[in-house]
This record gives C-alpha cells, structure tokens and sequence, in this order.
C-alpha cells in the first residue's frame, strides 16, 4: 500500500492507494490545512488513523512537494517547512519515501489524462514524442515539462514561476514599476499566481482608488486571503467591481505570454498543460481569445505556438502523478539505512 500525496502552501491532500485498485481508484483521500500543521509527518499521521481502520500495511510513500527538490530533501516554497526523504521513512515507518517538486509530480499525470479530465483552450496539433509544458498557476507560480526518452516521458521540474517578470504593454510596464519599488525583484509569481493576485489588484487601486467600492474594499480589508474575493467578484460582479475585473483580465493575459515564454522554451509540440484550482474556475476567461493572443504574441514565432495544443487539465494531477510515480518505483526500492 501507498501513501500519495499533493503538498502546497494552502492544501496539502493525501491518498491511500493499491497496486490493486491502481492511482484513479484511491480507497481513501482527504484535504488538510496546510498551515494548521507544523510539518508533514502529522497530517500523514492523522490521515492514517483516520482511513486505515483495516490496519492495511503501508510501506512506501511520494509526496509531490512545492519547491525544489535537491539530495532527497526540500525547503518548501511559500510553507515553513523542511522535508527529507530518510528522515521521512524513519519518522512513518515506511521501507521507502519519494519527494517529487510538485510540477514533476504532475508531470507524471500528463501522459495518462483521458479526454474528460481535460478542457481544451486550443486544439492545435499535437506532435508525437515532442515537449509536453505544464504551467500551474496555484498558490505560487510551477512550471515544469516533459522530453521523450526511448519508451517514453521525462518528467523535468523547474522554477521557471520566480524568473523575471516581462511587461509586454504599458500597463503591465506600470505594474512592473509599482512592484519593483515594493519588492525590488519582480518575478513571475508576484503577479500571476494566486498569491501575487493581490498585488495586482494593488496597483489598479493606486491608479484610481475611487474605481474601488466602499463595501467591497471593506470585505477585502477583512479577509486573510483576498484573491478568491477578487476572483469571485471578477467572475460574478465584474460592472461592480470593475477593479476586481481588470486585474483578473490582466493576470490571464500574463497567464497566457508566460505559457507562450515556456511553450518556446522547450518547444513544447506536444502540448501546454495548465493545472491547479483556479484555471478551471475561469475556462471562459481562457476561451474568449485573449489568453491565446497573448500565448501566441511571440513575433515570427506566433504561427508555430498557434499550432500548439493548449487544455486546462481538471483533475488533481500532482496527486494522480505522485500515486503514479509511486506505484512504479516501489517495487524497486530497499529499506533505506537509518
């Protein structure tokens, strides 16, 4: 039996899983509060007295991690925390624990999508055995991709989200400035992940703060997470809040240039892939075309990424890789030395 798991800064979710049932039939799943924990030992712990009633012997474990993973061990991103994989197995008991960065882990998932796990934003044409991207906008920002090797995928991470941040009109250009003089270094993640949506919806605010509702600057005054308050009232109340809707408008046109920046990169034929919670919640916003004019804004390389597929993957897909990738490397290993 395996433990699966998809660790990021808000949510981490775990899964019991067998080589039986394999990773699209979990025996149980279950969501955490990341930042109610001090690390990941406990929620493995509790999730473990709560849905092994049966006492089925679990032996091996793969958490998909957010941050880079070096020498079986990771500082996580945007979550204070220290993971190592040894420390892992001798804490849990297991004979073998894997950390995957979470990109990786859902990089696994890729090649195994059905069609209804996807939506489509651009059918383009897929090329065989060519670079796969996936661009997750969650939390932070992950980017990771795919090369073929013989039989098939390699999964590559990457921290592509914390690269320099390039305007590509004057707004975006105004952006840049107001959050240079804030941050000093301006990374992709400040301004299109779920974490940087905010400062988004900041810098519209110093433009014209009267563009701002009473009721609704007071709701944001309150909330310890704006971005799904800007995100809603984007979505629902956008003549209302028109603030709430241009930076929502803006974040998707980064969206799109950045997954264009990486789908260059690794020349990614065989598909771009956009995963985490927030991408299926603004589908229309994908499909309206602006997100497809800023992907394919690359000059005389707009008509190559114009045939490049584009889906929203709806799944879990960090999860399904890391029971993936877990199930096909626990047969091989050892009980590691303590």
């Amino acid at each position: 039996m395996l433990i699966a798991g998809d660790v990021g800064a808000t949510k981490t979710r775990l899964a019991l899983i067998s080589e039986k049932n394999g990773p699209r039939q979990p025996i149980a799943e279950e969501e955490f509060h990341s930042n109610d924990y001090r690390g990941l030992e406990p929620i493995v712990d509790e999730f473990i007295a709560k849905n092994n009633k049966n006492k089925a012997h679990i032996d091996s474990a793969c958490f998909g991690v957010p941050g880079p993973v070096v020498g079986g061990r990771a500082h996580l991103t945007n979550l204070p925390w220290d993971v190592e994989e040894r420390a892992l197995c001798r804490s849990l008991g297991f004979q073998s624990v894997s950390l995957l960065n979470d990109l990786q882990s859902v990089a696994y998932a890729v090649p195994e999508l059905l069609p209804d796990e996807t939506i489509t934003i651009n059918v383009g044409k897929t090329e065989k055995r060519a670079a796969i991207a996936i661009f997750a906008p969650g939390t932070g920002l992950g980017e990771a991709f795919m090369v073929w090797h013989e039989k098939g995928y390699i999964a590559c991470s990457s921290e592509g989200g914390h690269a320099d941040f390039a305007p590509t009109n004057r707004a975006q250009a105004g952006l840049w400035a107001f959050l240079v003089d804030r941050f000093g270094h301006v990374a992709y993640e400040r301004v299109c992940a779920g974490s940087g949506l905010p400062n988004v919806y900041d810098y519209f605010r110093s433009l014209d703060p009267t563009l701002e509702a009473p009721d609704f600057g007071a709701k944001l005054h309150t909330s310890t997470d704006r971005t799904p308050t800007i995100v809603q009232a984007a979505i629902k109340e956008a003549d209302k809040n028109p603030l709430a809707a241009i930076t929502l408008r803006t974040v998707i046109d980064i969206w799109g240039a950045e997954a264009g920046n990486l789908a260059l990169k690794v020349m990614a034929t065989g598909g771009v892939y956009i995963v985490g919670g927030m991408a299926p919640r603004v589908v229309p916003l994908l499909q309206n075309g602006a997100f497809m004019h800023a992907f394919t804004a690359k000059g005389r390389f707009a008509n190559i990424l114009g045939n490049v597929p584009v889906h929203v993957v709806k799944i879990n897909a960090a999860l399904r890789g890391a029971a993936i990738y877990g199930l096909e490397h626990s047969h091989m290993a050892t009980k590691r030395p303590s």
